[in-house]
């Protein structure tokens, strides 16, 4: 780094600000500097470097599901605004597992990262938080699902509205009798839920327990949940669904079965991923902004790891939005 500031004529700090992804020095003396480093093929030391600034440079991210594309959107958003200030994310799947996650953050812990962002797959955050990240002062955002019984920073999406938004377009487009296939027993597949029912009973519709199912979170789940609602005497006309995947599922489950959509069945999903208009028939979800929910994330938690002391913790909501395509478009 000497050499570098020596050949250039600039300071040694100035070299570190560029070689760190800084923003407050010029884009051509940046560009100088990480061209004359590439000639010297210069690579920095990234353990000594958090030997002398007590900073890694590393964000742990922990998810519940590796193949859900709405994360892969999520951490999109979160590396737009990380990577410029010098952040690397590591990524960790807790597929679904309370206890799994808690070890995956312990061991990210261990590596000494600086913040984290976390998915969880927790029901009670407050009792199943890890010890040691109690007694540690690494700051961490939850997103897209907000455990009970705590006060902490997040960002998400208001599920029971996400729910009543879902249900009163499938009641508007004409559909008479609605069902839901219901994600897991998290606080997401609880509010989306309470949305539904909500919906229901302001529309004036009698709710029966046979037209909400268990559908857990992925496509092969959603299959089976919707060949059991065609198996009842009166089969659902319109069936909101926990997530995409599910959706995906619950399609294929209708086209099999020879019925055809919207006309007999129309569907809604939850979530918008990015093959949502590519299936077979496009379907009609809320979005959740995914990639806007990373980018705030990530701004939340600079904001944190900056802070001397612990900021009091937020809470961002960011509203569903509808997007109707041909899964559910029963009128113009």
């Amino acid at each position: 780094m000497k050499d570098i500031a020596d050949d250039l004529g600039v300071s040694l700090m100035t070299v570190s600000k560029a070689l760190r992804g800084h923003t407050d020095i010029s884009e051509a003396t940046r560009e100088r500097i990480l061209r004359r480093a590439q000639q010297l093929k210069y690579q920095p030391n990234w353990i000594a470097r958090s030997l002398v600034t007590r900073q890694t440079y590393i964000v742990g991210l922990v998810i519940p599901d590796l193949m859900h594309s709405f994360f892969a959107e999520v951490a999109n958003g979160l590396t737009k605004e990380l990577a410029p200030l010098g952040y690397q994310i590591v990524l960790a799947n807790s597929a679904e597992n309370a206890a799994t996650e808690r070890r995956e953050i312990e061991l990210l812990l261990a590596r000494s990262v600086d913040g984290f962002v976390v998915a969880s797959a927790q029901g009670d955050w407050s009792r199943s938080l890890p010890h040691v990240l109690k007694n540690s002062d690494t700051p961490y955002i939850l997103i897209d699902r907000m455990p009970a019984g705590v006060n902490v920073n997040f960002v998400g999406t208001r599920d029971e509205d996400l729910g009543q938004l879902a249900t009163n377009h499938l009641l508007e487009q004409g559909c008479v009798q609605l069902a839901h296939i219901r994600g897991p027993d998290n606080p997401n597949g609880i509010r989306r839920l309470k949305g539904f029912q909500l919906a229901m009973q302001k529309s004036g519709r009698k709710l029966q327990p046979q037209y909400i199912v268990e559908g857990g979170v992925g496509d092969e789940s959603g299959y089976k949940a919707m060949r059991e609602l065609l198996r009842l005497k009166r089969p659902p006309d319109g069936v909101f669904c926990y997530n995409d995947p599910i959706a995906a599922g619950a399609i294929k489950a209708v086209l099999e079965s020879g019925a055809k959509i919207p006309q007999d069945v129309a569907i809604i999903g939850a979530g918008n991923v990015h093959y949502s208009d590519l299936l077979r028939v496009p379907l009609s979800t809320i979005d959740q902004s995914a990639t806007q929910m990373g980018e705030m994330a990530a701004n939340m938690l600079v904001d944190c790891m900056r802070a001397k002391t612990a900021p009091v913790p937020r809470c961002t909501l960011i509203p569903p939005r509808l997007v109707v395509r041909e899964s559910s478009r029963r009128r113009p």
